[in-house]
């Protein structure tokens, strides 16, 4: 049985890291490295439209509207420069990852730049909205307020609809088929050549040619055929992505989230990279939907801010117990290098040096007291006593501050202060078994070796 189970951890563990090591999950990964940026500044803009809100102090609002609200629209325009755009920025840093990651291992003469413009051009033919009426493809066009669309393009305060944290999705697949095409393309030596003394630039441009046009007739004709039944490829493909968006704001598809990056976790795998690269598109579209009127719970960074403080498992305070309430030299050592890195979300002396991977002992607080802290911050934010999250805050933001940022609201900042506190409780009884069994075991350690010195 225990070679069995030794066999079922390396074959599971083998399995998911190949996943979380293949080359379309390590782009995704960099496209959400590359957002993070951008939301921070869009969410510096976005804070201070939202002041009057997030400090209800009296007098307050009517100062902000003769002062600094009155450029609300300048600060409303900066923030559509960042989230108004997220669909490029993301699906477009994935695509030219993923060209440069088969350039390198499979020693392709790609371009990532030029996955890169080719993807712009794929994803711009999805974008304008068109039917098929009197015979002819013609664009969409409505002037009504809830739903404005000239030549083909839906616009708002926001920007372009499509182009925004919506069409994500979209923008991915879009990715991967410009991706593919030009790999296809390549391999196969469906290039111009231009000789050597050519010019890097202009030779690229040219080699880039022939892909161009295969990748503008593939998406072209898929749309197309689309929109002669009806409708067309965004709509198609937000389809699947609206479902898994609706099943990821519910209580229960939230605490398998939970569930599943602390699952990993204990294999030692690192849950929250791989579940990141499936749920980062949904909070990313969810916390632009909430700007916007919506109520989403799962957007922005809501892990980060109400689940997982001081780390995976929500190791926060007990950290700091470790730290000075712990009784075993062990976990008391641990406690002290851990406390500073606990409180920016980084855990990773606990999740080694405890140890929690592999250890039975700890797999029910590592898993329970997250799931705990989730459910407070999924009621409290849901009920409305806290408002939505509407910013994305980086994630090792400190307890506290991180949910300030992300509500701009002090209710937020006393959520998660609570929500850390929620899972010390669950973590509290285990952790203190566990450092009385190692106490026992050092003390018996240190008579045995007292013994054998007389």
């Amino acid at each position: 049985m225990a070679d069995q189970s030794a066999s079922f951890k390396d074959k599971f563990s083998t399995a998911i890291g190949r996943f979380s090591g293949s080359r379309f999950v390590r782009a995704i990964m960099a496209a959400g490295y590359s957002v993070i940026t951008f939301s921070i500044v869009g969410a510096f803009f976005l804070i201070l439209t939202v002041l009057p809100t997030a400090f209800p102090i009296p007098g307050f609002a009517a100062w902000y509207a003769g002062t600094i609200g009155r450029f609300t629209n300048v600060f409303q325009v900066i923030y559509n420069s960042t989230m108004g755009i997220l669909a490029l920025v993301f699906s477009g840093t994935f695509t030219y990852t993923y060209t440069q990651i088969y350039r390198d291992e499979e020693h392709l003469n790609l371009e990532p730049l030029n996955g890169l413009m080719m993807f712009l051009m794929a994803m711009f033919i999805t974008v304008p909205q068109l039917v098929w009426k009197n015979g002819s493809i013609q664009f969409v066009q409505s002037l009504n307020k809830a739903n404005i669309i000239g030549g083909g393009y839906a616009v708002s305060t926001s920007g372009i609809t499509r182009i925004a944290s919506v069409g994500i999705f979209t923008g991915l697949i879009v990715g991967w088929i410009t991706v593919q095409i030009y790999r296809f393309t390549i391999k196969h030596n469906w290039q111009i050549k231009m000789p050597d003394s050519v010019p890097a630039g202009v030779s690229n441009s040219f080699s880039a040619l022939i892909p161009g046009f295969c990748v503008a007739f593939v998406v072209g004709a898929i749309n197309l055929a689309l929109v002669m039944v009806g409708t067309d490829l965004f709509k198609v493909l937000y389809i699947p992505f609206s479902f898994i968006s609706n099943i990821a704001d519910t209580w229960w598809g939230f605490l398998i989230i939970i569930f599943l990056i602390h699952f990993l976790w204990w294999f030692g795998i690192h849950g929250a990279t791989i579940m990141s690269s499936f749920y980062t598109p949904i909070v990313l579209a969810n916390m632009a939907a909430n700007v916007h009127g919506a109520n989403h719970f799962f957007a922005g960074d809501p892990l980060n801010a109400f689940v997982i403080i001081g780390g995976s498992g929500a190791t926060l305070g007990m950290a700091i117990w470790l730290a000075w309430g712990s009784k075993s030299a062990q976990l008391r050592s641990i406690g002290k290098v851990e406390i500073v890195p606990a409180l920016f979300n980084i855990n990773e002396p606990i999740l080694f040096g405890l140890p929690i991977v592999y250890n039975i002992q700890l797999i029910i607080p590592f898993i329970c007291a997250p799931l705990a802290s989730g459910v407070v911050g999924y009621l409290a934010v849901t009920s409305g006593l806290v408002p939505k999250i509407i910013l994305q805050q980086p994630w090792p933001t400190p307890v506290g501050l991180s949910g300030f940022i992300a509500t701009a609201s002090w209710k937020g900042a006393v959520l998660s202060v609570v929500c850390a506190l929620v899972a010390f409780v669950v973590w509290y009884p285990f952790i203190r078994h566990y450092d009385r069994t190692l106490l026992k075991h050092e003390q018996a350690t240190e008579a045995q070796e007292a013994a054998e010195q007389n």
